[in-house]
Formats: structure tokens, C-alpha cells, sequence
């Protein structure tokens, strides 16, 4: 099973420290920002230790297309009232695919936006054109995956038909990828529980050569509520059965698995949660051990 989490990548040892983070929950695949999710900071990659954790991952066997990098939510690429947003949105752009590639990573997560106070189609629009003119300015070898959006507030992206719109309207879609988040989709609407329906869904619209990553989340929220509130593997409103059949569907094998779970009481779960996959069998007690209500 390709499966990991969203762990932490700070001083002193950055993206080292997220590989041994990654492995201390026996992880085979991982995802980290560059830098604080709230700002566009970023140190030089020089100072990242990239190399001694290129090693460590390959001393375990991991392989560096299952290192995921995410984009930070300030990026909006659909802004079309701000231009100093849309200027922020194409040069933090630009640089982080050049980062993900001296970092040794293929995919970056991207929030599609959100169109603030216009609408849905200008919104669309404006994500299309702002990431047409990026083209020839990218890092080759990367693939910006768009990720699948709850419906709060202006986000665009929230059906598989809006991000057909976009993907099939890219200069280079080669260039380009999804990922699914299953909170996400689930508040915007789809039943996660019949995972290969939604598959199928994905496949008519997109294509499954399009799916490279897949966020796996419960949901705190009922279906079709347009929340985006993350719970912990088998505590929300999509359950433990669901989630499971999602991480060892055949059909998506090969995408890596991304928990981004909450914080239990200031632990992490993951190593718990991934267990608990691996087995297919939930074991909720182990959670509430940890201070889960």
C-alpha cells in the first residue's frame, strides 16, 4: 500500500526530518509544504538537506515520486479582482515547481482557488488563462494536480465537470494531474462509499491517468455539505469500511495515499490510522486513547 501522511518539514533538518517523521509511522509515501502553508517564504533548497533525505528514502525503499509537495492555500489562482493576488498566484508558481524539482519530487498539490466575488465561470476562466501563461516558465518533469474542493465559500473545482473545464483547456494538459481529496468530494456531494462509482464518474469526465494523488480523509460532515472539515479514519461521517475499500481499491494501487488527518490531543494519529488500513480492521479504542471524543 501506497500510503503516507502531511508531515511537518522545519529547522534544523527540514526535509530530512519530515523523511524520518514519515518513517517513524512506517509510511511508504509522504507530503510537505516547501515552507509555512500561510506565507510564500521560502528558504533556499541548498539549505533543505535534500540529499541525506533522497538517502534515507532510498535506503527504504521509497522512491521519490512518493514525496508530495502541496502548494500553500494562499495561492489563488482563480482571483481575478486582485492583481496583486493573480502577480502572487504566477511567481510563487513558477519558483515552487523549480523547488519541487531540485527537491527530486513530481507532483505538486494546488488549491484550483477561489473566485471571491465574481463567479463561478469567471472563475474558471481566470484559473485557465492564469495557468496558460505559465506555460514555458514551469519546471519540466512536474505535475501541478489540482485538487478536489468541498464547495465552501468560492472555491472552484468542486465537481469533476469544473475541473474537465479547466484541464481540458490547458495548453499543456500533460502537464497537469488531480488530486482527490475523499472529504472533500464527499462534502461537495459524492458517496465516497461507493468509491468505484465515483471512479467511474472520474474516468467519463477526466480520465484515471489523470488521478496521481489521493488525500485520504473522513469527514466530519454529511454528504453534500460544502464544509471541508477533516475527521479522524473511521470517526466521521464516511466510516472506517469506505475509506478502507478506497485504499486497497485495485483501480488506484499505484496513486499514492495521503492521510491529513487531525492532531489527537497534540499526537498524531497516523501511524495508528495506517495501521488500521493496512489490516482493514478499526480499532477505535486506539484513537480515543489518544484523547479522541
Amino acid at each position: 500500500m501506497i500510503i503516507g501522511s502531511h508531515v511537518s518539514m522545519s529547522a534544523p533538518e527540514f526535509v530530512l526530518g519530515s523523511v524520518k517523521e514519515a518513517l517513524s509511522y512506517h509510511e511508504t509515501a509522504l507530503m510537505l509544504y516547501t515552507g509555512a502553508p500561510q506565507n510564500t517564504k521560502r528558504k533556499p533548497v541548498e539549505e533543505l538537506r535534500v540529499e541525506e533525505a533522497r538517502a534515507l528514502l532510498s535506503e527504504h525503499g521509497i522512491p521519490m515520486d512518493h514525496l508530495i509537495v502541496h502548494a500553500p492555500y494562499i495561492i489563488n489562482p482563480a482571483n481575478s479582482v486582485k492583481p496583486e493576488v493573480m502577480e502572487l498566484a504566477r511567481t510563487f508558481l513558477i519558483e515552487e515547481t523549480h523547488r519541487v524539482k531540485a527537491i527530486g519530487a513530481s507532483f505538486l498539490v494546488l488549491h484550483p482557488g477561489s473566485y471571491t466575488t465574481t463567479d463561478p465561470d469567471t472563475g474558471i476562466a481566470t484559473e485557465i488563462c492564469q495557468l496558460n501563461e505559465l506555460e514555458g516558465e514551469l519546471a519540466d518533469h512536474v505535475v501541478i494536480c489540482l485538487e478536489t474542493m468541498a464547495g465552501k465559500g468560492s472555491e472552484i473545482g468542486t465537481s469533476f465537470e469544473q475541473l474537465e473545464t479547466i484541464l481540458s483547456s490547458l495548453t499543456n494538459p500533460d502537464r497537469y494531474g488531480v488530486c482527490l481529496d475523499t472529504c472533500h468530494i464527499n462534502d461537495a456531494g459524492y458517496d465516497v462509499r461507493d468509491f468505484d462509482g465515483v471512479l467511474d464518474a472520474f474516468d467519463e469526465r477526466i480520465g484515471l491517468n489523470k488521478l496521481k494523488v489521493i488525500h485520504l480523509n473522513d469527514s466530519k460532515n454529511p454528504k453534500g455539505a460544502r464544509k471541508d472539515r477533516h475527521e479522524n479514519i473511521g470517526f466521521g461521517t464516511i466510516g472506517f469500511d469506505a475509506l478502507h475499500a478506497v485504499a486497497v481499491n485495485k483501480r488506484v494501487e499505484a496513486v499514492p495515499k495521503i492521510l491529513e488527518t487531525p492532531w489527537v490531543k497534540g499526537t498524531a494519529p497516523y501511524g495508528i490510522e495506517i495501521e488500521m488500513l493496512e489490516t482493514g480492521v478499526f480499532e477505535p479504542e486506539r484513537i480515543k486513547a489518544l484523547g479522541h471524543e
